[in-house]
């Protein structure tokens, strides 16, 4: 699959799988960004694309992100196949959870990104199903 895509500062390295088997390929902090103690900053990633259609991007932690004291404030992102503007260039919004403030520099690799393709649902709605209950939320474990 080809993705059009836009750097916002070319002297940052094209987005890459770093392994034959990685399944989503690292973004990088355009510029120097300080979150203060407890506060949420969109961190810019340096990347516009153009989605084939039906497709989206699944932006999510690095791994190690914990370990600077940061997490992605919303759990995932979610880039829409019409979110491809000039100008519409990704972004992550980091919660920093210590007390003191973090610094990113830039080139700093913070998430990652997953293309997936996309198929629309259609709803039929019910009154009743005709299945059981299993019980709740964790109901299959301890």
């Amino acid at each position: 699959m080809k993705i059009i895509i836009k750097r916002f500062d070319t002297s940052l390295p094209m987005p890459e799988y770093k392994t034959s088997g990685a399944a989503a390929f690292d973004l990088y902090v355009r510029e120097e960004t300080t979150i203060p103690a407890k506060k949420v900053v969109l961190v810019p990633l340096n990347i516009a694309l153009q989605l084939p259609e039906n497709h989206w991007a699944l932006l999510s932690a690095r791994s190690s992100l914990h370990k600077q004291g940061l997490m992605l404030a919303n759990g995932i992102g979610v880039g829409d196949y019409d979110y491809r503007g000039d100008g519409d260039e990704y972004k992550a919004a980091l919660w920093n959870f210590t007390d003191e403030p973090v610094v990113l520099q830039k080139g700093d690799r913070v998430v990652q990104m997953i293309v997936m393709s996309r198929e629309s649902v259609e709803f039929e709605e019910v009154k009743k199903f005709n299945t059981d209950d299993r019980g709740g939320f964790g109901s299959t474990g301890k």
